[in-house]
């Protein structure tokens, strides 16, 4: 009724001023109906599925080592209901990282007599009978670790080979190319082994049963009691230099002076690293190559881990020179460091003779098939990132329910013989080239792949299986969107080869998607993959 008089609160001339007061009188009025305490109750809650029900959930508790699960968020619960995309890594996660030395090829013949448990659920699914139970004589030579029988090798038996020669530099490389060290008493029977990785320890204890004992380790030597046919000795290797292994290299390599002076170069490694160093011209490399390679896809489709072992010889001189420059390069402090060193190493890992290969097998996990049947009949989509070769993933992919015989199966890969021709000169040109003709066939793939489950429609159920040189093309910008495009369609996924790199550029494809995504790894190749989906689970 007076309008000269009225209050600083509502005055129409000071918006900024009502609206604060508007809002807080607002908030005070409907505190009621909507009450603060609310909130808090949720999180209370929140905290209390994560941290009480998941800490104490009976079924994630591993018992083995006294380690029950752990909630880094207190939201985690809410977001495990929305998730729709599951990337695991393989080795670990679904197998369970326990390996035990199991077959063998050495000078193009193949050792070993077991069966493995992916080679009987693939039996299983074809309607075939393998024999059940093991050779009742390869308990005695069973330990951890180590899971092999060949009456032709045990026992010292392959001394009297007629390839005994090469069967010996196998087992010695074994012995000496490793970054392992020895515990307690210096018997067979009481040593222990501390690896970087259980596989460097089942190759180590695999070469120690076959006569090439490892045990003692200094700063620059490895001493190693060797079982030859000229007898039993201990053999004094001096260590040079270790070339390490890593994601990039995928090979390790020891430069050792043996007793008597000669300079040996000892590198396992992936096979396809290692055929690429190999002497073309040595009489050796021509007859192991195409026996090897069919005795490792023999492997990989048993589920086996397999790595090529080779080595050289190194002139003295060659050896003086280089290994100048290698020790520049290590001390130098400068940007190029680690090319400089990757460089020298490619410089003399060269002209290797090939020895043969190891196969290592990795069990599943328990309910590993029951579980992914579970997540597939939710909707839930899969992909499994793995460094495995193709063969070994597709037939783990079979045996644990990641792929069935009801799914169409697609095969991406960026291998032919033309780019293995042109990449075989090493020239830049042949090799820009190469990676033309590469992209351009994973690209026609991939569109072959997507207009195949246009004209079948919807009605089939897809799995997609892709070599990790493949996939490199794939993530290119052009290509990324196709690529996203045919792996949503899909039940599941397997990128074979990959890098740690890889892993992460994959799950930030998967979630620019908008799809929620849950990462599960257990290594540290596998941390950018974890950071980088929604969920992360670290085992």
């Amino acid at each position: 009724l007076a309008p000269h008089d009225t209050s600083t609160d509502f005055d129409p001339g000071a918006p900024g001023r009502v609206g604060a007061i508007s809002f807080l009188v607002s908030f005070i009025l409907y505190g009621y109906l909507i009450p603060i305490s609310l909130y808090v109750s949720m999180e209370m809650v929140k905290i209390t599925q994560s941290m009480v029900f998941i800490a104490k959930d009976r079924e994630m508790y591993y018992a083995p080592e006294d380690e029950p699960a752990v909630a880094r968020t207190s939201n985690l619960n809410e977001e495990l209901g929305m998730v729709n995309t599951v990337l695991s890594d393989k080795t670990g996660t679904l197998t369970c990282n326990v390996m035990e030395y199991f077959k063998m090829s050495i000078a193009g013949v193949s050792y070993g007599s077991g069966i493995t448990e992916i080679e009987r659920a693939n039996a299983a699914r074809k309607g075939l009978t393998l024999p059940e139970g093991e050779d009742p004589a390869a308990a005695a030579f069973k330990e951890k670790y180590f899971n092999f029988y060949d009456e032709r090798m045990m026992g010292g038996k392959w001394h009297h080979n007629a390839d005994a020669p090469i069967i010996e530099m196998f087992f010695r490389l074994l012995a000496v190319c490793h970054t392992v060290i020895p515990d307690g008493p210096q018997t067979e029977k009481e040593i222990e082994y501390r690896a970087e990785s259980p596989d460097e320890a089942a190759l180590v204890v695999a070469a120690k049963v076959f006569g090439f004992f490892f045990f003692k380790r200094t700063n620059t030597t490895v001493t190693v009691r060797e079982s030859t046919k000229a007898g039993v000795r201990d053999v004094v290797y001096e260590v040079l230099n270790i070339l390490e292994f890593n994601s990039t290299r995928k090979r390790q390599s020891v430069i050792v002076r043996d007793e008597g002076g000669r300079l040996l170069l000892l590198c396992k490694g992936a096979d396809t690293v290692i055929y690429e160093r190999l002497d073309h011209g040595h009489a050796q490399n021509l007859a192991l190559k195409d026996l090897t390679t069919s005795h490792m896809e023999d492997f990989g489709s048993a589920g086996l881990r397999t790595l090529c072992l080779a080595y050289c010889e190194i002139k003295p001189d060659f050896y003086a020179d280089w290994s100048r420059r290698y020790v520049d390069a290590k001390t130098s402090l400068g940007k190029d460091r680690d090319e400089r060193l990757n460089a020298l190493s490619e410089e003399v890992e060269k002209s290797l003779q090939l020895l043969g290969c190891t196969a290592i097998e990795d069990k599943l996990q328990d309910g590993v098939p029951t579980c992914i049947k579970q997540l597939a009949a939710g909707g839930i989509r899969l992909w499994v990132l793995t460094g495995d070769k193709m063969e070994t993933a597709i037939n783990i992919g079979f045996a644990c329910s990641l792929i069935t015989e009801e799914m169409q199966q697609f095969i991406v890969s960026a291998y032919c013989k033309e780019v293995d021709e042109l990449e075989a000169t090493g020239r830049k040109e042949d090799l820009e080239a190469a990676a033309k003709i590469a992209h351009e066939k994973v690209r026609m793939q991939l569109e072959q792949v997507q207009a195949s489950m246009k004209e079948n429609g919807e009605g089939l159920q897809y799995s997609m299986v892709i070599d990790g040189k493949a996939l490199s093309y794939a993530l290119s910008a052009p290509m990324a969107p196709l690529f996203l495009k045919v792996g949503l369609q899909c039940k599941s996924v397997i990128c074979c080869r990959v890098s740690p790199l890889q892993k992460a550029q994959v799950t930030g494809l998967v979630r620019s998607h908008g799809d929620v995504t849950l990462a599960i790894g257990d290594g540290a190749n596998d941390v950018g993959m974890i950071q980088r989906a929604h969920i992360g689970v670290g085992i």
